[in-house]
């Protein structure tokens, strides 16, 4: 039978190869949320709570600011890439070695090596991260017990390179609808052809310029763009429905409404019969002139990046905890079957974070 249990005394590259090797596809984390449970519990300076398979530890030392220390425990699906192997170019290979139980691991260190930090901490593990919004763990502990994420700052432990990537952008998807009338193909005047009419949104598209604001001294790129679109009935028949899904990622100065205000209203002109807000989800503002947050920067060093991307960061800055995202793993390997972490790069997130924490 394999060992079900967490060595929280191995370092922190052993410690990921370790939660490599502890399959957690979304939807399928409960064995690993039990063993880092245990793990936890086994330490007596943290306070360990439970929501379904999210887990969250804490110290209770009265410290004046409170960081959190997030990071989601799920994979991908698994593509022949578990068991991890390590290289001879130090770079261990395994499904979730980059995204992000790297990242995870360095949490487990830190709360196994930290008992006395110089802020209180809390550190959190939550599941379902990489699938469906209505399913994440943060999200669901964030309305069962929001009390268990109230702090000053929080550090998102999702794969940046060991580099400062602050806020994040939103995301928002729309489905842009034109309709006809169905007909022959070989009397097509007799009908209207929806896939036609929906050519000025693609002309909108193709003509869109980004708009690339500073926000909090990082700057964004935001996108406008169409993702999918799906019309058509036989090879015979004009078409009387077309859908154009388009894409929005948005810079984190834009709330909600006014995102959809702009794509709303940058529409327009077009004939849409049915506009749809299929899927929404806010920015978070980079964070940064937090005092905990400049703390942080001087502690891990290099200048600080936006994060063009959607990250949890988005749920802290909805509780109104000022969030960044850091930790070792290249971002553009995440998800890949070939997805690997530089094993040198493990050890230099914890020191930074263990220097900040303690100094």
């Amino acid at each position: 039978m394999p060992d079900t249990s967490l060595d929280l005394t191995l370092d922190a590259a052993r410690l990921t190869a370790q939660l490599v090797d502890f399959p957690s596809e979304s939807g399928q984390e409960k064995p690993l949320a039990d063993a880092i449970e245990v793990a936890l519990r086994a330490l007596p300076h943290l306070t360990v709570d439970r929501h379904g398979n999210n887990v969250v530890a804490r110290t209770n030392l009265g410290r004046a600011e409170r960081v959190i220390l997030a990071g989601h425990i799920d994979t991908v699906p698994i593509a022949g890439n578990v068991p991890s192997r390590l290289d001879e170019d130090g770079m261990l290979w395994g499904c979730g070695t980059c995204d992000m139980k790297a990242g995870v691991a360095v949490q487990l260190r830190i709360a196994a090596t930290v008992p006395t930090p110089n802020r209180d901490l809390t550190f959190v593990f939550y599941d379902n991260e990489e699938v469906a919004a209505h399913l994440n763990g943060l999200g669901h502990v964030a309305e069962a017990h929001p009390d268990w994420l109230a702090g000053d700052f929080a550090v998102l432990l999702e794969p940046t390179d060991n580099q400062v990537e602050g806020g994040c952008q939103g995301t928002l998807r729309v489905l842009l609808r034109t309709k006809g009338e169905r007909s022959h193909s070989a009397r097509a005047w007799m009908g209207s052809n929806a896939i036609h009419t929906a050519a000025p949104i693609l002309a909108k598209l193709a003509a869109y310029e980004p708009r690339k604001p500073v926000v909090d001294g990082l700057q964004y790129h935001e996108g406008l763009n169409a993702v999918g679109i799906e019309g058509g009935v036989a090879t015979n028949v004009i078409p009387d429905s077309c859908t154009v899904t388009v894409n929005f990622r948005y810079a984190p100065d834009r709330s909600e409404e006014e995102a959809l205000a702009f794509v709303r209203d940058y529409f327009a002109d077009c004939e849409i019969d049915e506009f749809i807000v299929d899927d929404h989800t806010g920015g978070a503002r980079p964070g940064l002139t937090h005092p905990a947050a400049q703390a942080f920067m001087a502690a891990v060093g290099g200048e600080a990046r936006p994060k063009f991307g959607w990250t949890d960061v988005s749920r802290f800055s909805a509780l109104g905890v000022p969030a960044v995202n850091y930790s070792p793993g290249e971002p553009l390997l995440a998800h890949k079957v070939d997805e690997r972490v530089r094993v040198a790069d493990i050890p230099v997130a914890e020191q930074r974070l263990r220097g900040w924490l303690t100094s």
